[in-house]
């Protein structure tokens, strides 16, 4: 069965065609859950959130643009409304961030899982963020638009989580060279 059919069958909530776009989709959307969850319960449920939402919604879609595209933009809300209900952002003013640069390098002995892992310890406001910012590349506007927040508010919010991903990187960095000794 096509995409098409797949979506037109799900648009008069035919179950086996939901099955069918759970399981064409799930492990993408699911990925994008972890970039926005603190834990892979939370990823779980926000992965099932987003599908009952989408499920809501198909027909909304009108088939134009990427369907893909489509399903990741409700995913990524839908996570991101867990925390605007909670309040998890700081009001800050916008004067005076500067925003670091933190690189690692192709050679460097750093692991994605602990990277993942890291980010995924993050405060919500700062992980949150940087995801947006820096994964998903949205600007600040777009960010301060989603989330309910003031640019400087996102700006403020990525500079610390910078700070705090490289201050851990640099403490794992330095555990390893005291471990090679």
């Amino acid at each position: 069965m096509g995409l098409d059919e797949l979506i037109s069958k799900c648009k008069v909530y035919d179950i086996k065609a939901q099955s069918e776009l759970y399981k064409l989709f799930s492990s993408k959307l699911f990925s994008i859950c972890l970039k926005y969850s603190r834990n892979y319960a939370e990823a779980e449920d926000n992965l099932q959130d987003a599908f009952v939402t989408i499920f809501k919604k198909i027909n909304q879609f009108k088939h134009k643009g990427s369907f893909e595209g489509w399903l990741k933009r409700i995913t990524v809300n839908t996570a991101l409304q867990r925390y605007r209900s909670k309040g998890v952002f700081d009001i800050v003013n916008d004067q005076n961030i500067k925003e670091q640069i933190v690189e690692v390098n192709e050679d460097e002995d750093i692991s994605i899982d602990f990277l993942l892992k890291i980010i995924q310890e993050l405060p919500d406001r700062y992980r949150l963020v940087f995801n947006l910012y820096v994964l998903d590349g949205y600007s600040h506007n777009d960010i301060s638009d989603m989330l309910k927040i003031t640019n400087g508010t996102s700006k403020s919010n990525l500079a610390r989580a910078r700070q705090i991903l490289k201050t851990k990187v640099l403490e794992y960095k330095s555990n390893l060279i005291s471990q090679s000794l």
